[in-house]
């Protein structure tokens, strides 16, 4: 776990640099300095082109991890990755001609309860297309087990471009209609960055020949185009049914709800990055011994330290929404059950980029259009009864239902489980400190009660954790930077 360690450190650092600014533009500057219909107008447009970048990518950001190690030639090996570049076109310019001939019809189904939509349909697609190729070429470097830039552009370079912007706007420099648009303009850079970054890494030397085992490749990159959807568009597609069923400025609340408690997410957004060319190379040398050890390990440290910031989420989030307006305090629940689902998505480890990166993705696939058609048929009972809540719930039911449903059938293909006795331990903890410290507030200003609470804490649950020694990674660190013997 060496290189493991050592690359997640860093990106989850530049991972949190990344959610810290994000925190700030999301909490504060978006809901001091444009208004709640704009900034849900945002947080559509962007939520949408989420969903379509897999589609735009055609599944090249997972295909390019899972078959380079394959390729034992440097001209099988240079056809592989000429192809890889080119693949994405396949979607993107035939969705673009639709787009051309079909505006009206697209921009009137989109806007039928938010008429502000329409004139941002081609927003969505050009960032979209941004989006998708920088995970192609995020993905080309990962090939080479470099993913710390990666992830800082990933995560950092959006988050500060944004809040450039968002100072622009407050400062009367820009209007609302430029600030969307730099907003477009921040992604396209990012792809840009991200792909002068990557062919310095290994510059493309462009190869037309016939690519070995073109079939299987090109099946896995139509097959993933839809598995590698799934879990953009559970989390996502809330946001955008959300614009379908309820004013717009619904979806700037629900937004930041979201925000709070992706920031579970962060370790395992980091750790993934590394853990997918790794987890590739055992799948293909057949090394069940270091994959296993890979699974159980990544999920007790993804854990532990997911569980950390629930505590810190959930014990302090009154105080949390004491600072911004109080018309966004009605996500309370929302982030509640969102960061439950975001701390089981952390106790899978691995799990996901075993099953990607394994001959069983056609499984999962179906897997994943069944709880895909799941998670909006729920978002459709739901959210008419009960709003925000009742999407946050239908995104609860559908991330928890599918990631059992990957536990069990990686436990019977694969003969492993991602927990065992120490995980145990780690959810009583959990609980305990919730027990312990959910009603106990100091009579301060929030932002002090949060600091104190946080202090206390992190000191209770670091010493608990260490005593306990639930993750020998874990606990490596912990008394490396605490310089414990």
């Amino acid at each position: 776990m060496g290189i493991v360690t050592n690359q997640s450190f860093k990106n989850t650092i530049t991972t949190y640099l990344g959610f810290g600014i994000g925190a700030i533009n999301t909490l504060f500057l978006y809901t001091y300095f444009i208004s709640d219909v704009y900034y849900g107008l945002v947080a559509y447009m962007l939520s949408t082109a989420n969903i379509m970048m897999p589609l735009m990518a055609f599944g090249v950001h997972n295909t390019l991890v899972k078959f380079y190690s394959t390729f034992k030639t440097k001209n099988s090996l240079n056809s592989f990755l000429t192809l890889m570049l080119f693949l994405p076109l396949l979607l993107i310019i035939p969705i673009g001609i639709v787009g051309i001939f079909s505006y009206e019809i697209i921009g009137e189904l989109l806007s039928k309860k938010n008429p502000i939509i329409k004139d941002y349909v081609w927003y969505i697609y050009v960032s979209a297309v941004a989006m998708a190729y920088f995970e192609v070429f995020f993905a080309w470097s990962k090939t080479q087990m470099l993913t710390v830039f990666g992830n800082f552009m990933k995560e950092v370079f959006h988050r500060v471009g944004v809040m450039i912007l968002l100072f622009a706007i407050n400062f009367d420099w820009i209007n609302v209609e430029e600030f969307i648009i730099g907003v477009v303009i921040v992604y396209i850079l990012r792809m840009i960055v991200m792909m002068l970054y990557a062919f310095s890494v290994r510059l493309p030397v462009f190869r037309f020949n016939r690519v070995e085992n073109v079939g299987a490749i090109l099946k896995y990159s139509s097959l993933i185009i839809i598995a590698g959807s799934i879990a953009t568009i559970i989390l996502d597609i809330d946001s955008f049914m959300l614009g379908s069923y309820m004013a717009i400025e619904k979806v700037a609340y629900y937004g930041v709800a979201i925000y709070i408690a992706t920031v579970i997410a962060v370790p395992s957004r980091a750790m993934q990055q590394i853990l997918q060319p790794l987890t590739a190379k055992f799948l293909n040398d057949k090394n069940k011994v270091a994959l296993k050890d890979l699974y159980v390990r990544s999920s007790q440290t993804l854990f532990v330290i997911g569980g950390f910031i629930f505590l810190l989420i959930v014990l302090n989030i009154n105080e949390m929404y004491h600072l911004i307006p109080k018309e966004f305090s009605g996500g309370l629940i929302v982030v509640f059950l969102v960061s439950v689902a975001k701390l089981y998505d952390n106790l899978m480890g691995c799990n996901n980029v075993v099953l990607f990166n394994s001959d069983y993705y056609r499984v999962v696939l179906l897997f994943g259009v069944i709880l895909t058609i799941l998670t909006v048929l729920l978002n459709m009972l739901f959210i008419p009864m009960f709003g925000i809540n009742g999407s946050a719930f239908a995104t609860f039911l559908a991330i928890s239902i599918y990631n059992t449903i990957k536990i069990y059938f990686v436990k019977k293909k694969f003969n492993m489980m991602p927990f065992n006795a120490e995980t145990g331990k780690v959810l009583v903890l959990l609980i305990v400190t919730i027990v312990l410290f959910y009603f106990w507030d100091f009579p301060f200003h929030p932002i002090a009660n949060i600091v104190l609470k946080s202090l206390l804490i992190t000191i209770f649950y670091v010493m608990v954790i260490l005593r306990m020694n639930v993750s020998e990674d874990i606990s490596v660190v912990i008394r490396k930077y605490l310089k414990l013997k």
